[in-house]
């Protein structure tokens, strides 16, 4: 019995490991869930956290910059007083490098 146990616990943790790291964020799939006008808030459901984001404020229009990044390659987004103006894709080349 308890080595069942202890063979359930090591299948679960094992299955976890899988799904949080085979489970990329920075995907083709979510970039064209990505749609012009969409609110940081909105983009951010979807992606999670930029791993970058840097911002301007001139005569009380607002710019963001956000950039999320990792293995899979990267997402750039522009916003314009908070909604999307500009987005790109790239993937990451065979060796996970942008």
């Amino acid at each position: 019995m308890k080595q069942k146990f202890g063979s359930l616990i090591r299948i679960f943790v094992f299955t976890l490991c899988f799904v949080v790291f085979a489970c990329s964020k920075v995907s083709q799939s979510n970039y064209e869930k990505i749609k012009d006008n969409m609110t940081t808030k909105e983009v951010t459901a979807i992606l999670g956290e930029p791993t970058h984001a840097e911002g301007v404020n001139i005569m009380g229009i607002s710019g963001t910059s956000a950039v999320w990044k990792d293995q899979h390659g990267e997402i750039d987004i522009q916003f314009l007083n908070d909604r999307v103006a500009v987005k790109s894709f790239s993937k990451a080349d065979e060796k996970g490098k942008k």
